[in-house]
């Protein structure tokens, strides 16, 4: 059977696995948020610019 050190050691592995798998899904999740928030902002700017270019042409007609 196992012995002491042996079950700490596979607890261990367990622990950092455990600790890696839920850091993997953090910065993931962190990029695509990242990453989606530029997205929203630089459709924001290219939306407004639209408008704002809109409205200059009906004040010159």
């Amino acid at each position: 059977m196992f012995e002491f050190q042996q079950y700490l050691g596979f607890l261990l592995f367990l622990a950092i696995l455990t600790m890696g798998f839920w850091l993997m899904i953090f910065l993931i999740n962190f990029v695509f948020y990242w990453v989606g928030g530029y997205l929203w902002e630089s459709y924001k700017e290219k939306r407004a610019q639209r408008l704002a270019e809109q409205e200059e042409e009906q004040a010159t007609v």
